[in-house]
């Protein structure tokens, strides 16, 4: 084993594959498509088919907006970017930058998530409204931790490295 490893297993072989990086893409992409269609079919099923006095409002999307607004921010920052500045051609101060964009991305989402929590317990909860319009707070919260969950895994999926890939640096 060798002395500069921090844990004492390694990676797995399968997971520098093409195809863990396209099945990363993909699940990533059915995540974030359940978490809209939860979203969206809660506002449809609210204003045509509820005949109750809660329906989904532009409130009940601003959280869905901040997640889908800090998925866009994080996977726009390559992993390579964070550790930028050990380069020589990557300017000044490129790992802050990305850093900080990072941060402002993950904030964005746990945003959007903690507002869906908290349009669940303030509109719904609160003032205990029985369960066919309680399900759209539900979907609200679910809808913003599965597009952070899909964030995740895109970045992840997305910034895997392999011998596949090529880098070219003069």
């Amino acid at each position: 084993m060798s002395s500069h490893r921090l844990f004492r297993f390694s990676k797995p072989d399968w997971l520098n594959s093409p195809n863990t990086r396209t099945a990363g893409v993909y699940v990533s992409g059915a995540l974030f498509s359940i978490g809209f269609f939860s979203l969206l079919d809660s506002a449809i099923f609210s204003h045509a088919a509820y005949t109750g006095d809660i329906h989904v409002t532009f409130v009940d999307w601003i959280p869905g907006i901040c997640s889908a607004l800090g998925m866009l921010v994080i996977n726009s920052i390559e992993k390579s970017r964070l550790s930028a500045d050990s380069y020589s051609y990557s300017g000044t101060g490129v790992a802050w930058k990305a850093k900080l964009v990072l941060f402002l991305g993950f904030a964005l989402m746990a945003g959007g998530l903690a507002g869906g929590v908290t349009v669940l317990v303030l509109k719904y909860v609160r003032e205990q409204v029985p369960f066919p319009a309680l399900g759209f707070g539900i979907a609200n919260v679910a809808a913003n931790a599965l597009i952070m969950l899909s964030s995740v895994v895109l970045w992840v999926s997305q910034n895997l490295e392999d011998e596949y890939s090529y880098n070219l640096t003069l």
